[in-house]
């Protein structure tokens, strides 16, 4: 159905003035389900019903004969095409082509001219033209070609930026959870690491978040859009590492029946990450130090050698510097890999996340569940904040899941925790002097218990609120406002 700014109009001639419509159309619909609509600007009568009535099959057809009459259908309409017209009286093609392209679900425009130049369209396509058309050389069936294409696209980089969206929640800042000073400083250092090129060295003990971390650097840097590519150094044997890392020739050993791209190969355009990197042997040392430094490697078999278009991230439970003065790792590499290093802070030194972090996992678990758990008990908070979590948040998470899957009520409760929470072995850490919870009977909300830390992190100071900050891991202005917020005044 065709349809005029102000009005709908009664049909046109069959065609454009010296133009034939053949049969049949060379392309299937992009929107099956929906009809895309289509605004045809032009101040000439003849070309606009033409064009209208060779479109109408395809399209749900719009009419305007100058730029005011497209701009105001366009506030009132969602247009998926606006196919205009150069010269016209007022604004041109290209006025209303930057206009359309500023709305917040622009239009793919296509300008048409008679007056076509190569210096005409580079013109277009700066200023927003998805394409460009002679009149000229018009043929429906062209233009409906190249319409097609012109949406296939839009709505291919539409569905990608839906998908870097949904990766963002999963693997951005978002996915991190904290208040602590020392996480929260981490927070910030990603975010100024991400956006740069710079090498980055990721510390920390195992089930701190290092993968998490890297994945949220590579969402934050301008080579989002390619790949992430992740080598777990630890585990492949050192005569496999090198040809994993950098690839191998058809016959470049025993074993080697094909050609093989390696990730380095693989991550080109994108982020290379290299877990576990004090791991690896001297010989691959070398050739990584080669690899990171001057941005070239060679295939196993291979003497040609090929450029790296990698960002390098690494990360290690282990200590390099150690490494680096018993003689087990080159200093060299390690100032290569190091110029930017985030160490992640264990669990037991955070202690006041927990509750937060129980929380979010249990939240997660319930609805993966389908169980209607909301919160938990206070003997199984105070257990989970005195043990010392040697598997840092990772082991948090599994036991979180493992106590929703066996929760019989709405609330966890500490049997429902696994035996090593229950029981832990050994005595307590230092930090754990100041997590007991008040052993009193009912539900502890995650609200109650913030509030029973700070009770007893002050008690355990003697009402030294500096001393029961730094104990809690907070600031002593967010103390402060705790303490305002849960009306604690007298402590």
């Amino acid at each position: 159905m065709g349809h005029t700014a102000g009005q709908t109009p009664g049909r046109g001639p069959p065609s454009l003035p010296g133009q034939k419509k053949q049969t049949g159309c060379p392309t299937a619909p992009i929107f099956p389900d929906v009809t895309p609509t289509l605004l045809i600007v032009d101040d000439e009568k003849s070309t606009r019903d033409g064009l209208r009535t060779a479109l109408e099959d395809k399209f749900d057809v719009y009419a305007a004969p100058d730029a005011a009459g497209a701009w105001q259908l366009l506030g009132k309409e969602p247009v998926d095409v606006l196919l205009t017209d150069l010269r016209m009286a007022g604004e041109d093609g290209l006025a209303l082509i930057r206009k359309a392209k500023a709305l917040p679900k622009p239009p793919v425009c296509i300008l048409m001219t008679a007056y076509g130049s190569e210096d005409l369209a580079v013109e277009a396509m700066k200023q927003g033209a998805d394409d460009y058309i002679s009149k000229g050389r018009l043929q429906i069936d062209e233009l409906e070609l190249r319409i097609q294409r012109a949406l296939r696209r839009t709505r291919l980089e539409t569905e990608n930026e839906q998908l870097h969206q949904r990766l963002d929640q999963r693997f951005g800042l978002g996915t991190f959870i904290g208040e602590t000073p020392v996480i929260r400083e981490v927070f910030e250092r990603i975010q100024q690491i991400g956006p740069s090129t710079a090498t980055v060295l990721i510390t920390g003990e195992s089930g701190t978040g290092k993968e998490l971390v890297a994945k949220a650097i590579h969402q934050l840097s301008r080579r989002a859009r390619g790949p992430l590519v992740t080598v777990n150094c630890a585990a492949l044997p050192a005569t496999l590492l090198e040809a994993e890392l950098f690839g191998h020739e058809k016959g470049a050993f025993t074993g080697a029946n094909e050609r093989r791209i390696g990730r380095v190969e693989q991550a080109q355009g994108g982020t290379l990450f290299l877990d576990e990197i004090g791991e690896i042997d001297a010989t691959t040392q070398v050739k990584l130090l080669r690899l990171i430094g001057e941005r070239t490697y060679e295939r196993l078999g291979s003497g040609r050698t090929q450029s790296a278009d990698v960002r390098f991230l690494s990360a290690t439970n282990k200590d390099l510097k150690a490494l680096v003065r018993s003689g087990a790792f080159r200093e060299d590499l390690y100032f290569r890999i190091a110029v930017v290093p985030i160490h992640l802070p264990p669990l037991r030194e955070r202690v006041a996340d927990i509750p937060l972090l129980a929380q979010a996992f249990l939240k997660e678990f319930a609805r993966e569940n389908e169980k209607a758990v909301a919160g938990f008990g206070t003997e199984a908070m105070d257990l989970m904040l005195r043990y010392r979590w040697p598997g840092n948040v990772r082991e948090l998470r599994a036991s979180i899941e493992h106590a929703v899957v066996l929760c019989r009520g709405d609330q966890v409760q500490a049997r429902d925790l696994p035996a090593s929470v229950r029981e832990p072995l050994g005595e307590p850490g230092p930090s754990a002097s100041v997590t007991p919870v008040a052993r009193a009977p009912g539900r502890l909300s995650l609200r109650e218990a913030e509030k029973q830390l700070i009770i007893h992190a002050l008690r355990e100071c003697d009402g030294n609120r500096t001393e029961a900050a730094r104990k809690l891991g907070v600031s002593r202005r967010t103390l402060h406002r705790k303490l305002h917020e849960f009306e604690l005044h007298d402590l």
